[in-house]
């Protein structure tokens, strides 16, 4: 089945390399719809390559000069965040590929489910932020949600014609970042620079961060939770180097299940694009005897306190999650802005759930009354910390 894609989010790590899949597919999928948010001119150059039938610009002072930069071509040009809603409930698109990083994703990703799209996930924040409203959602519309995260992608991979009953635990992995064995007194050191040399993937700065603090890991917990109707207590987290068992399923007769692969983004994006099916392709393929070993571990969340925070705002659930996502955004970058340490990435996100006043209504006002309210929080106890 031929595809019409629309691309939230087409300048960044995931929507580049998805259209570089749908260049080696063309027969497969086309492009309706292109969207960034400032990088005018990737976007561009991005829209004389795909032809798109829209694009859109999200920071309005970039619009002028993308319409002018287009103006040979047949595309319409809009701007602003309300036209990354209206293009995705457009008749003419199947998929949407949710890859704006953050809480700005959530409103167009939204506004996707609502239409009843075809939902390629990258935008992990979603599930985490309003996990209870997307779900209940896709319920109503009849969205299919796919996973592009690798972890979750290799989940649903492990369960995808099994009995959701049959599921006794999913077991998510992680490489451990580049700090793995780094002592607990030399994360207080350690420089944005270093932390964003991952030892496996190459991603964008910020879930390249996350992956160091083990934050990334604590948001798939939440992901994964609303994904899969897991309950936190059957999700559990290991810590595997080599980054070849993306994760795994245990069901209750004892069995395992586990995905394997490089570590290589576009597998879990050409995965997402053609469910139920697969396509042949010539991305490198995984060779145990070359690996020799895969190992196993479980998580410190001593030195990586954002796993266990992660655990904690699931648990009390509301707008907790939200919480915990808006201050960890505001203190990554932060941190990559070096304002803060690395270790304060943790002592901010702790103060701020300390003190967000708990809300259980699964609704937008709430969310974004939430996501305001903690950055406003997080930013004020950052002005004030010492780094360390």
């Amino acid at each position: 089945m031929h595809k019409r894609l629309a691309i939230l989010g087409s300048t960044g790590s995931i929507g580049t390399q998805t259209l570089e899949i749908v260049s080696h597919y063309p027969d497969l999928f086309s492009v309706k719809v292109l969207t960034a948010g400032s990088n005018a001119d990737l976007l561009m150059k991005q829209a004389r390559l795909f032809r798109p039938e829209r694009v859109v610009i999200g920071n309005n002072a970039q619009y002028g000069r993308v319409k002018e930069g287009l103006s040979d071509l047949d595309i319409e040009v809009m701007a602003g965040e309300e036209a990354f809603e209206s293009v995705v409930a457009s008749d003419d698109i199947d998929t949407v590929v949710a890859a704006i990083v953050g809480f700005a994703g959530l409103r167009p990703t939204a506004a996707a489910v609502a239409a009843g799209k075809e939902v390629a996930l990258a935008n992990k924040e979603t599930l985490v932020v309003a996990g209870e409203m997307i779900t209940r959602m896709a319920q109503r519309s009849g969205t299919v949600l796919v996973p592009v995260d690798s972890e979750h992608s290799a989940i649903m991979q492990c369960i995808n014609g099994e009995p959701k009953n049959a599921v006794e635990k999913i077991i998510l992995t992680a490489s451990g970042g580049p700090f793995r064995d780094t002592p607990g007194e030399k994360l207080d050191h350690v420089t944005p620079e270093e932390a964003l040399r991952h030892p496996n993937w190459s991603m964008g700065s910020k879930i390249t961060i996350d992956s160091a603090t083990l934050m990334n890991k604590g948001l798939e917990v939440i992901e994964a939770h609303w994904l899969f109707g897991v309950e936190a207590d059957k999700i559990e987290v290991l810590i595997h180097p080599q980054s070849i068992i993306h994760s795994l399923v245990q069901f209750i007769d004892g069995s395992v299940k586990a995905q394997l692969g490089v570590p290589d983004m576009r597998l879990p994006i050409i995965y997402a694009l053609t469910f139920p099916g697969r396509v042949t392709t010539n991305l490198q393929r995984p060779s145990l005897t070359e690996t020799r070993s895969l190992t196993f571990e479980a998580p410190d969340t001593v030195r990586f306190r954002n796993l266990a925070l992660a655990r904690e705002a699931l648990k009390a659930g509301g707008n907790m999650p939200c919480a915990l996502n808006a201050a960890n955004e505001v203190a990554v970058a932060a941190f990559l802005n070096k304002r803060i340490g690395f270790s304060n990435i943790a002592d901010t996100v702790a103060h701020v759930i300390d003190i967000t006043i708990y809300n259980k209504e699964a609704s937008m006002g709430v969310y974004e009354e939430t996501d305001r309210r903690s950055r406003s929080i997080a930013m004020e106890f950052i002005s004030k910390t010492k780094k360390k």
